[in-house]
């Protein structure tokens, strides 16, 4: 069973930019269709960003195109966002989570492995 554990979140201005990383641990990311997620406060948590198993393929979520990338280093079993211009509503825990599909997923019901979460807060 994988575990995941986010890091890289923090305060930062309107415009800035941050580097999340998720380093996996009992299982390889290689194998699994690694995703982001992020949860506003009072809000449902939703689907950010994914990279299909192989990498290969990558899905965003509509306000965050162009401007966030998701990467994966199987060396160091740790998959990155790369955040640019980063705007006050992007500010929620983002989440990092595992499906055992081998495609992009975009539904939270498909990743069976989810990491506790790292605090992005965006200043105006």
């Amino acid at each position: 069973q994988v575990q995941l554990v986010e890091s890289g979140g923090g305060l930062v201005q309107a415009g800035g930019s941050l580097r999340l990383s998720c380093a996996a641990s009992g299982g390889t990311i290689s194998t699994y269709s690694m995703g982001w997620f992020r949860q506003a406060p009072g809000k449902e948590r939703v689907f950010v960003a994914t990279s299909s198993r192989s990498g290969i393929s990558t899905l965003f979520e509509d306000s965050v195109r162009g401007r966030f990338t998701i990467s994966r280093d199987n060396a160091k079993n740790t998959v990155y966002l790369q955040m640019n211009r980063l705007k006050p509503e992007d500010t929620a825990v983002y989440y990092c989570a595992a499906s055992g599909q081998p495609f992009v997923r975009r539904s939270s019901n498909d990743y069976a492995y989810w990491g506790q979460g790292t605090q992005v807060t965006v200043s105006s």
